[in-house]
């Protein structure tokens, strides 16, 4: 009986991510669309889904919390939360991997839609949402992991001292371990882990289909020789044949003069318009929001938040090196790791399902009997740093996995060309790592370290401050934001989880902008290796 319990509510926990999945696919071509063709959309774009990807949306968003369980209510508003709590936890990376997808689609291929003028859907259908397949299947399974990862916090969240919950297996596991059930607490983890291993192969499945359908002549798909027969569509030779075609396509359409029709005028207006038709809206949103929040908290309280601003700071760069030593530890493993099992296939189909299957566990159900089990041992070593060992950990993983699965998938991805070239020149390991495989798959490393970055916030603000996390103790640190907007979130201080979102807001807008935005250009100018093959 217990096991078909367990089984009912994975489904429904699986038929929630499944659904802000799609919608996440669907709404990201449109937004990166509007991003590409307006630099002002674009800012406001990349600098919100930065904000919102590395705030913790339990803390940031406690009054659409609030809308949803008690201005709707009911079961529907409850549903209507958790929903929107898993969307958070999905979304950003697709949204990020599209937008970087249509950011660097090759230039030959733009000039060519451009010289067949195609319409939007046109573009669309035909050149980046193709071109954007791989990148998404890749997203996926990290996204996947990360709504799994987060699915305990999302089907029973609270608001201030009123809990919540829905039916589904984030809520089952949450209520056994909350009652000390280890036992049955495992069998339904075993139950969602064979579920997340087929699903994980078929995404995996999928991966290797969208690398193969949709990539440029990959060593992946390129495989002249299959069971005893030459096949010509998989032959390096057409692809070569490609190139100079290509390169003359660009030709041509460069030949053209250089200033733009009255057509095209028109269509740059027209996205300008919507632009900042988008912008208007938004920023008016924000400062409604804000009006309404600041009328409410009186004046003596602004001025004592305001005046601890110095100390809040210093809070945000201590989380800031909590995730830098996370992402560098995370870049590190994944550059020889993933370059590894790129190159052992049997291996790799067997380790990537693995480890997959344990990202996808959510932290919060094993993550306390590993304390329970390991704390004693590592005090002795550790001593007054143990737990800040653990919150490191748990930071980890709930994050490593997007840089290893993009990087893992830029190698999967790279031209065939680049391949034959390493192999004439016999190249060392270290040469192909250094000249070749790590630059060609740069702008995947920048999508997952970017998500990488902003998500580590999210393991940081579980671990931070965790009461009662086994036998009556609490996991703490001693300083940190994430522990400040815990406390903040279980006492109902709204001026203070407010004013420290805002903060952390703008230093991460700040971030978005000299950081992560020079590196997506850097990526676009300089490390396409889909063009690479037109450099000959």
């Amino acid at each position: 009986m217990f096991l078909i319990l367990a089984f009912l509510a994975v489904i429904v926990t699986i038929s929630r991510v499944f659904l802000t999945l799609i919608l996440s696919i669907v709404t990201g071509w449109f937004l990166a669309y509007f991003a590409i063709k307006n630099r002002i959309f674009e800012d406001i774009f990349v600098s919100v889904s930065e904000v919102l990807e590395s705030v913790p949306v339990i803390s940031f968003f406690p009054v659409v919390l609030i809308f949803f369980a008690t201005d709707i209510g009911g079961s529907i508003g409850i549903e209507l939360a958790v929903i929107f709590l898993v969307f958070t936890a999905v979304v950003w990376n697709i949204w990020m991997g599209i937008y970087q997808a249509f950011k660097t689609a090759p230039e030959n291929l733009r000039e060519v839609a451009e010289n067949l003028r195609l319409g939007f859907l046109g573009k669309l259908s035909k050149l980046y949402i193709p071109f954007s397949v791989p990148r998404i299947a890749a997203n996926l399974i990290p996204s996947f992991a990360d709504a799994m990862f987060y699915i305990t916090v999302s089907e029973v969240f609270s608001v201030g001292n009123t809990n919540y919950a829905v039916f589904g297996i984030g809520s089952l596991i949450a209520n056994l371990t909350a009652n000390a059930k280890y036992t049955e607490a495992l069998y339904a983890l075993a139950v969602l882990g064979v579920f997340v291993a087929l699903i994980t192969f078929a995404l995996r499945e999928f991966s290797s289909f969208a690398v193969q359908r949709y990539g440029l002549d990959t060593e992946v798909s390129n495989m002249s020789v299959r069971r005893g027969r030459f096949r010509i569509r998989y032959s390096a030779k057409i692809s070569n044949a490609v190139a100079p075609v290509t390169k003359l396509a660009k030709y041509v359409i460069r030949s053209k003069p250089v200033s733009l029709d009255e057509e095209e005028d028109e269509k740059r207006r027209s996205w300008s318009n919507v632009g900042k038709v988008i912008a208007a809206l938004f920023l008016f949103g924000i400062s409604y929001s804000i009006f309404t929040v600041i009328e409410t908290i009186p004046k003596s309280t602004w001025v004592s938040l305001v005046s601890s601003t110095p100390f809040d700071l210093y809070l945000i760069v201590t989380d800031y090196a909590r995730v830098a030593l996370i992402s560098i530890t995370s870049l590190v493993i994944a550059i020889f790791l993933g370059y590894w099992l790129s190159l052992h296939h049997r291996i790799d189909r067997v380790a990537i399902p693995v480890i997959q299957t344990f990202a996808a566990f959510p932290a919060p159900a094993y993550f306390p009997l590993v304390y329970g089990a390991t704390y004693t041992m590592l005090y002795k070593i550790l001593g007054p740093f143990t737990n800040e060992f653990y919150v490191l950990l748990l930071g980890f993983i709930s994050t490593f996995y997007y840089v290893f699965y993009s990087y893992w998938m830029g190698i999967k991805n790279m031209p065939s060309e680049y391949w034959e070239v390493m192999n004439n020149l016999n190249l060392s390991f270290w040469q192909r790592l250094k000249k070749v495989v790590f630059p060609s798959s740069f702008p995947y490393v920048i999508t997952g370290l970017t998500s990488t970055v902003n998500s580590a916030w999210g393991g940081l603000a579980i671990g931070e401050y965790w009461p009662d996390i086994y036998d009556g103790r609490t996991l703490q640190v001693h300083e940190g934001l994430m522990k400040e907007l815990a406390l903040a979130d279980s006492q109902g201080n709204l001026a203070l989880i407010g004013w420290l979102s805002i903060l952390f807001a703008i230093v991460v807008v700040i971030y978005s902008i000299l950081f992560t935005r020079k590196l997506l250009d850097l990526s676009r100018e300089k490390y396409v290796a889909e063009e690479g093959i037109y450099a000959a």
